[in-house]
């Protein structure tokens, strides 16, 4: 027993070690990824931008207004759904249209259902009511700056390119746990995602952009065939890479807004995120157990005191820099620094968590998980 525990201080010794130098690498590789803004474009092609909604979050309002405070010159339908006419969104619906007279923003209220994801229902519902050649589809939790209409435009004008996505940051709107969730994009998710994107080690696509043409929606047959897959927005983002199209994301931040307002709801929506992440592929998925050094090296300081608090101090120095770092590209502190060590214990518990579960919460519904990813569930009324 005791040759065993050896074995496993020194595995967790040595995947501390590496993780300090991955976090290190990484943290560099995001500063160089947005040591440049994205480029503008001037072009006035009219853009559609969807909105599967279902509730509204503590700065919905605000959130739903920054789509239409753009630079963009060109014509910009908002084009918001629900599912049931009682949904608390389309009073913030109606607040919007009194604010922005002059703007486009048609709500669609439509209960037809296409799968188990009532999120892909309430797009599939939306897309006959598009009107413009550009289809930018973003979470309704997802704010962005004045800028974004027009910089993702120029990223889609670039040849072969079917899809963009964007990278995102954390803002917490409901308290100390909503902004612990906020820290955990910021300081975790957002440096593997660019690490990954830069070194052509991950083809992501993620639910705070998906723009794209109207053909080449059309192409991929619509947003129904996607109704029973957990990781839909993954989904669309090969469907595109299937037509030999690329998926780019380009040095654009927009921002995340979290309203968890307890441990139990932060826990369920990240274990909802890890369970996605682990069934797109099972070896990348055990890969990011070196993204957690500092917990890691904890663990091992039970074997080994010595090594694995000095390794720890090492950690937590490496977590902090590549924490202000996320500051400064963001432009905002998505928590106080002195939660990391909270932050990082949480996400590792998270993690360890995720390979056990296979049935998720979404918003109050439980979503069984089978083969290859796809989800069944009882009849629901989601985004």
């Amino acid at each position: 027993m005791g040759y065993i525990t050896a074995i496993l201080g020194s595995l967790a010794l040595a995947l501390a070690a590496i993780g300090i130098g991955w976090m290190l690498a990484a943290t560099l590789v995001l500063r160089r990824f947005f040591a440049h803004p994205a480029p503008v474009s001037a072009a006035t092609t009219g853009v559609t931008i969807l909105k599967p909604l279902h509730g509204a979050e503590p700065r919905f309002l605000d959130t739903l207004a920054s789509f239409l405070a753009q630079s963009h010159t060109g014509p910009v339908q908002l084009l918001c759904g629900v599912q049931r006419a009682d949904d608390p969104a389309i009073r913030a619906i109606d607040a919007l249209r009194r604010r922005h007279p002059q703007a486009t923003i048609d709500l669609i209220i439509d209960s037809t259902r296409h799968g188990s994801s009532g999120k892909i229902s309430n797009l599939a519902n939306l897309k006959p009511h598009i009107r413009h050649p550009v289809v930018m589809l973003s979470d309704s939790d997802i704010a962005v700056g004045r800028d974004y209409i027009a910089q993702v435009l120029a990223a889609l004008d670039q040849p072969d390119v079917g899809i963009v996505t964007c990278a995102y940051h954390g803002r917490g709107d409901a308290g100390f746990w909503s902004r612990l969730g906020a820290a955990g994009i910021d300081w975790q998710f957002l440096l593997g995602l660019i690490f990954g994107v830069a070194n052509r080690l991950a083809t992501p696509c993620m639910g705070s952009t998906i723009a794209m043409r109207r053909d080449t929606l059309e192409r991929i047959g619509g947003f129904a065939r996607f109704a029973d897959v957990l990781a839909d927005d993954y989904a669309i983002g090969a469907a595109v890479r299937g037509l030999g199209l690329s998926v780019v994301v380009p040095p654009l931040l927009v921002t995340h807004a979290f309203d968890e307002r307890s441990a139990r709801a932060l826990w369920r929506h990240e274990l909802r995120w890890g369970v996605t992440v682990r069934d797109l592929g099972l070896a990348p998925y055990l890969g990011l157990i070196v993204t957690f050094p500092l917990p890691i090296a904890l663990l091992a300081a039970l074997w080994w005191p010595g090594a694995g608090m000095t390794l720890a101090s090492f950690a937590l120095a490496v977590r902090l820099f590549a924490a202000i770092s996320v500051e400064r590209v963001a432009g905002a502190r998505a928590a106080p620094l002195w939660v990391l060590p909270i932050r990082d214990t949480f996400g590792f518990a998270v993690y360890c968590a995720s390979f056990f579960v296979r049935s998720v919460d979404w918003r109050g519904a439980t979503l069984r998980i089978g083969p290859n990813g796809h989800i069944a569930a009882a009849p629901e009324t989601l985004p």
